[in-house]
């Protein structure tokens, strides 16, 4: 398609937002976002505005439309002349807003938007370049139902009212995306970890593995820190594709299968310089099983322990596996994902 040219805006005041979300959303409805997708660029750029304003009086934005192979998309790019932020880990904290900003910080413009970065001003000068990146999400016609079932079966720590763990269960036309969080020890500094990574999943869920953990290793930096593991899986083409990424001790293990499938698992805690995310990828077949779950139950059972599972449902599966190998000591949650109808000894 032929893109909308880029537009470059001085900023000085706050009523430069106003023309700043008239533009973005004159470009957004050329490139085919739809109305929430808008709004949530609408508070981006209203927030950059602000945050130019008021820490360093005046600047620029700059709007640009992106295609590439599969996509289009927008990146807006905010330059000030201020003194820099000094810790960009704080300021992209989810509710972190200092000078009378609108409350929503610069964490919730790394969860509205795919791609984030915060460095110095590539000139030498003082100051301070924002770039954030949103990329339509796909909106194929022909959806194909899909052909996998997903079971989860949670609880809380039993001396906490907070839950620790968190998950994710997203189908986008031809995929399926399932996460599972556990945010470090228990209680409510675990839980709020784990929901902040919940929220940027769910918003991200259609982008590179990659590039979803490097989001919540962002949104996560002031937290106590999480764990991981994401599957996403793609029967557009036949046979279906899995494409996994693991960092920390959520457990994954594969049933059904007749070669083994290593799911490798990367040492670290996100959002505390966990390394990046080793991605597996490979053919699956409705037959097979995965189950993961968190370190809240033992890793000392296998699958042939339980034979009424094999022409269980996941939601059955996942809660009897919860009830028979959970511990006390800890938050718990198990995700069963199989195929519709799928058996294994």
């Amino acid at each position: 398609m032929h893109l909308p040219p880029a537009r470059r805006l001085k900023v000085s005041h706050l009523s430069d937002a106003s023309e700043a979300r008239q533009i973005l959303k004159e470009m957004a409805h050329i490139l085919g976002f739809g109305a929430q997708e808008s709004g949530d660029l609408a508070i981006v750029v209203t927030e950059l505005v602000t945050n130019i304003v008021i820490h360093a009086r005046d600047g620029e934005l700059v709007l640009t439309p992106l295609e590439d192979k599969r996509r289009l998309g927008i990146k807006i790019e905010s330059l000030d002349n201020g003194p820099g932020i000094a810790d960009p880990d704080q300021v992209i904290t989810d509710g972190f807003s200092t000078g009378g900003g609108l409350g929503y910080g610069l964490g919730t413009v790394n969860r509205l938007m795919d791609e984030l970065f915060i460095r110095s001003r590539p000139d030498g000068q003082p100051g301070t370049l924002i770039t954030c990146l949103r990329w339509k999400p796909d909106s194929l016609l022909n959806i194909i139902n899909c052909p996998l079932s997903v079971g989860i079966a949670t609880r809380a720590h039993l001396n906490s009212e907070f839950n620790g763990d968190a998950f994710v269960v997203e189908e986008l036309n031809t995929s399926v995306l399932v996460a599972l969080i556990d945010g470090l020890g228990h209680g409510e500094p675990a839980h709020y970890a784990a929901r902040i990574a919940r929220e940027y999943v769910e918003e991200h869920c259609d982008e590179p593995l990659p590039v979803l953990f490097g989001g919540v290793a962002r949104a996560c930096q002031c937290s106590r820190g999480i764990v991981m593991a994401v599957a996403r899986f793609d029967w557009g083409q036949r046979p279906i594709r899995l494409t996994f990424a693991s960092i920390g001790n959520i457990e994954a293990r594969v049933f059904g299968c007749p070669t083994r499938i290593n799911l490798l698992a990367r040492r670290g805690v996100i959002g505390h310089n966990a390394p990046k995310p080793h991605v597996v990828e490979c053919d699956w077949d409705s037959a097979y099983i995965m189950v993961l779950h968190t370190d809240g139950l033992s890793t000392k059972w296998h699958w042939n322990e339980f034979p009424e599972l094999t022409k269980a449902s996941a939601d059955y599966s996942a809660r009897r596996l919860l009830q028979r190998v959970a511990g006390n000591d800890d938050d718990a949650t198990v995700m069963v994902v199989r195929g519709i109808g799928a058996r294994t000894g």
